[in-house]
């Protein structure tokens, strides 16, 4: 994504403090009795009662099978492994390669808040032995494999710019997502320029991921890739700006469908909110990557609330003027709040009735039916 400014990540104070906090919490999970020792995986059993061989526990203190999720995911070999992770702040980067499908992390308290995977990495951030991250190798988590599901975890990005000051990469990715079939239920996402990165693994895959009850905040382009994605009852949220003078602060998505997928973001049910003067955001800009010159990106907006945050009068912008968003496939349907206002119809495109029977998550997501599953 293109690089830009951003403030201070005054977040990273409160993200740590209040994991720390959690991880307190959720040592309790289960209600107390005098005496009763602690359980820090919760209603999910522990190394010496394990639900099966293909559940692994992950605790920082040592109470688990392993101290960090990276460690966890390393002896997951195969298919079909669950993780069960303890409240704690992990600081690392995690991978999961296209080997290691059909796996589940599972946040133990059942509090997104508790379980904080974290890192600092940005794109302009050395590699031992030379050269820089790039945008991909700056993420935090990266998954590729096929089946993932996480619940109740964070992941997050802490890069902070103002640390940084000769960085001109500042893209700092807290989740990349690849893999088909990926679901998230009850996550959070947090970072500022490119935070959560929902994309494939290569041009011609077409990856399905799903997003539910899920948090994600940032400024430039923080939700964006060229995957099939759904999110649901999801809250968006773009931060304030001090180093900005002017509006726009940023974009929320920034998708880079392939011309030949004929599905990209479906956003529902869901809200955008801001901390920022009303105005100063814009709802989306098109990706046309130089990987991929005859990308359209596909964006849908629908039953949404866009909070006054939002540019009600122009939401879309160009992020190059040789390929104008009035050439993509962005649209929306009965969105409400001061930021859907149509005050000039030809700057938002709106979807008809019967155009908008076909944006759904089950036409998006085929015969896959992760909302199905519990949480």
């Amino acid at each position: 994504m293109l690089s830009q400014p951003h403030r201070s990540l005054s977040r990273r104070g409160f993200l740590v403090a209040s994991a720390a906090a959690g991880a307190a919490l959720g040592l309790a999970s289960a209600p107390a009795r005098a005496g009763a020792r602690p359980r820090p995986f919760g209603r999910y059993g522990s190394p010496a009662d394990r639900r099966d061989a293909k559940t692994l526990y992950v605790h920082p203190g040592g109470a688990g099978d392993f101290t960090t999720v990276r460690d966890a995911v390393a002896a997951a070999s195969g298919d079909g492994y669950t993780l069960v992770i303890a409240p704690g702040v992990y600081r690392q980067t995690v991978a999961v390669d296209p080997a290691r499908t059909e796996m589940t992390w599972i946040g133990a308290s059942e509090e997104p808040r508790d379980v904080v995977i974290v890192y600092d990495n940005a794109a302009g951030t050395a590699k031992p032995g030379g050269g820089t991250h790039g945008t991909t190798g700056s993420a935090t988590t990266t998954v590729q494999a096929d089946g993932f599901t996480a619940r109740w975890i964070t992941f997050a990005n802490d890069w902070l710019r103002a640390d940084h000051p000769g960085t001109t990469g500042t893209q700092a990715v807290a989740l990349k997502v690849q893999g088909d079939r990926s679901a998230f239920h009850h996550c959070r996402f947090l970072g500022h320029q490119d935070t959560l990165y929902a994309d494939s693994m290569a041009l011609g895959t077409f990856a399905r991921q799903y997003f539910a009850h899920c948090y994600a905040e940032g400024d430039v382009d923080f939700v964006f890739g060229r995957a099939t994605a759904v999110f649901e009852h999801c809250h968006f949220r773009t931060l304030n700006r001090t180093d900005l003078p002017a509006a726009p602060y940023g974009f929320v998505f920034a998708p880079s469908t392939a011309g030949a997928n004929p599905l990209g973001y479906l956003v529902t049910r869901s809200r955008v909110s801001s901390e920022a003067p009303d105005g100063h955001y814009k709802l989306a800009r098109p990706w046309v990557p130089s990987s991929d010159t005859t990308a359209r990106p596909m964006l849908t907006v629908r039953d949404t609330r866009l909070g006054p945050g939002i540019d009600a009068v122009a939401p879309y912008t160009n992020m190059s003027d040789s390929y104008p968003w009035q050439r993509q496939r962005f649209a929306e349907y009965r969105n409400s709040g001061p930021g859907a206002t149509i005050t000039v119809p030809a700057n938002r495109p709106q979807l008809t009735s019967q155009q908008a029977r076909s944006a759904t998550r089950a036409a998006y997501l085929g015969d896959w039916e992760p909302w199905q599953e519990a949480c």
